[in-house]
């Protein structure tokens, strides 16, 4: 007798397209938890090349509105849209993304007797942390939700907090991954000393702070170049800054690249250099550097400490001379390079999606049953 196929219901209220972290681990993790049925909301437009991963994906109506005076009538608008299509897909969970979030809340107050998984990302507890009303929002859908998942112990305890310790019992962690077989690692790592040949990608905003990388190369000894792959609003600053500091020959900018583009360019850099200066959820770039045999300098980080296993070079977060200083004693000592190299490589290895998805497949069967 075959077994049925469990039905999920999730969504990010984003474009459904790989332009984020979450989107990307989205797509790769709904894609390796078989014998389950996904449906993910998302917003257009659609890259059709990239909802391969659900069986159904549709496209919420409901205007997007930012939080403030409107975000209580857009909550109700889109948790009627929402009650429709719960409705007409009958889910025997949901996985709500992003913990107190629009999306998050509509599921909620429609889910009925259905149970809720929800799965943390970061931002919400950022926001949460600084408003009483996003507080209020992340508590709604903890307490309705069965499971609270994070991706690291560090944000699971932020969560604890934000909730007064109330849903202790429900919060577990489920480290994210990367498809790891699709990583390629050089053929002849870099040897000897001098500059190195440095990368950082992601968004170019406030917290994930890149102008410590930046003013860092004019404080370095040695004269390391640094790529900075990424959108965000404080692209133009940046850009300006590193003029400003002589540094036009030592920086380049380089847009956001879809994950295939980037990982092919990966393996050509020495290391990878991490700035986030606030919250980081898990670091999935982390990862995926890693993967590709690139030794990493980090803002030292709880959640990245731990995500990282200590295979990485630590720096105090948004001082650019301690991470002047990090650089500077990796490009003298090609030796503990070598050794970090190898200890990126073996810590990597703990993240391939498909244990992501087989631990949070299980989870969905212990909710469900």
């Amino acid at each position: 007798m075959t077994a049925r196929l469990l039905n999920i219901l999730t969504g990010i209220n984003r474009t459904a397209a790989p332009s984020s972290g979450s989107l990307i681990l989205a797509n790769d993790l709904y894609g390796a938890m078989p014998g389950m049925c996904t449906t993910f909301l998302g917003r257009a437009p659609v890259d059709q090349a990239w909802e391969t991963a659900f069986d159904q994906l549709i496209t919420l109506s409901t205007t997007k509105r930012p939080h403030g005076p409107d975000f209580a009538p857009y909550v109700d608008e889109l948790t009627r849209e929402v009650r429709v299509l719960v409705e007409k897909i009958q889910p025997n969970v949901i996985h709500a993304q992003y913990l107190g979030f629009a999306l998050s809340l509509a599921f909620t107050r429609t889910a009925g007797s259905i149970p809720i998984i929800a799965i943390t990302h970061g931002p919400e507890v950022i926001v949460a942390e600084r408003s009483a009303s996003e507080r209020v929002g992340l508590n709604e859908v903890a307490a309705a939700s069965a499971a609270i998942v994070a991706p690291t112990s560090a944000l699971a305890d932020r969560i604890d907090l934000l909730t007064g310790r109330r849903f202790t019992d429900r919060l577990t962690v489920v480290p994210w991954g990367i498809p790891l077989s699709d990583a390629q690692v050089r053929d002849q790592p870099s040897t000897g000393t001098g500059p190195l040949s440095l990368v950082h990608a992601g968004r170019l905003d406030d917290n994930k702070s890149t102008i410590t990388a930046v003013e860092a190369l004019a404080l370095t000894d040695q004269p390391h170049h640094l790529t900075v792959i990424g959108e965000g609003t404080l692209r133009e600053y940046l850009e300006q800054r590193a003029i400003e500091l002589g540094l036009q020959d030592r920086v380049h900018f380089d847009p956001f690249l879809p994950r295939a583009e980037l990982w092919r360019r990966l393996p050509n850099f020495d290391a990878f250099v991490f700035t986030t200066r606030g919250l980081e959820a898990f670091g999935l770039v982390l990862i995926e550097a890693q993967a590709h045999g690139l030794l990493v300098v980090y803002s030292d980080l709880p959640g990245v400490r731990e995500t990282l296993g200590g295979a990485g070079v630590p720096y105090t977060p948004g001082d650019p001379r301690s991470l002047a200083l990090a650089l500077d004693e990796m490009g003298r000592d090609s030796h503990r390079r070598e050794s970090l190299n190898k200890a990126a490589l073996d810590n990597a290895r703990r993240y391939d999606i498909a244990t992501t998805g087989r631990q949070l497949r299980e989870l969905t069967l212990r909710v469900t049953s």
